[in-house]
C-alpha cells in the first residue's frame, strides 16, 4: 500500500488570501450553522406534528383509562358509604325492634290490667246488684208486711 502523502505547507499566503480564506470559512461554518439550525428546526416541527397526531390518537385512551381509574375509586367510594349505610340501617332496625318489644310488653301488660280492672268492676257490679236484690227483697217484704197490715186494718175497719 502506497503511503498517503501530506500536501506540503503552502506558500505563504498573503494577508488579502488569509482574509479571503477567513471569511469564506466564516461564511461556510454560517451556512453550515443555518442549515443545522433549519434541519433542527424541521426535525422539531416534525416531531411537533407526530406529537400531535399521536396526542389525538392516544387522547381517548387515556380518557377511557382515567374514567375507568375514576370510577373504581367512585366504586370503593359508593361501597364504603353503602356498607356505612347498611349499618347504620341495621343500628335503626334494632333500635326499633327493641321499641316494638317495649311496646308489645307494655301492651300486653295494659292488657293484663285492663282485664283485671274489668273482672274488678264485674265484681263490683255483681256485689252491687246483690245488694240491690238484697235492699228490694227487704222492701218488698217490708211493702207486703205494710200491705198486710193495711188489708187488717182495712178489713177490721169494713167489720166495724
Amino acid at each position: 500500500m502506497p503511503t498517503k502523502r501530506r500536501p506540503r505547507a503552502a506558500a505563504p499566503v498573503s494577508a488579502e488570501d488569509e482574509l479571503l480564506l477567513l471569511q469564506s470559512q466564516a461564511l461556510a461554518e454560517e451556512e453550515a450553522a443555518k442549515k443545522k439550525r433549519e434541519m433542527l428546526n424541521r426535525f422539531l416541527k416534525d416531531k411537533l406534528a407526530k406529537e400531535k397526531r399521536n396526542c389525538a390518537l392516544n387522547l381517548p385512551k387515556l380518557n377511557t383509562q382515567w374514567r375507568a381509574v375514576l370510577r373504581q375509586a367512585k366504586d370503593k367510594l359508593l361501597r364504603q358509604d353503602i356498607e356505612i349505610l347498611s349499618q347504620t340501617f341495621a343500628r335503626v332496625m334494632d333500635c326499633k325492634d327493641s321499641v316494638i318489644e317495649s311496646l308489645v310488653t307494655d301492651l300486653e301488660e295494659a292488657e293484663e290490667q285492663h282485664a283485671q280492672a274489668l273482672r274488678s268492676h264485674l265484681h263490683n257490679i255483681d256485689r252491687l246488684l246483690q245488694l240491690q236484690r238484697c235492699r228490694l227483697t227487704f222492701l218488698e217484704e217490708g211493702y207486703d208486711a205494710q200491705l198486710e197490715a193495711l188489708k187488717i186494718e182495712f178489713e177490721a175497719e169494713r167489720y166495724r
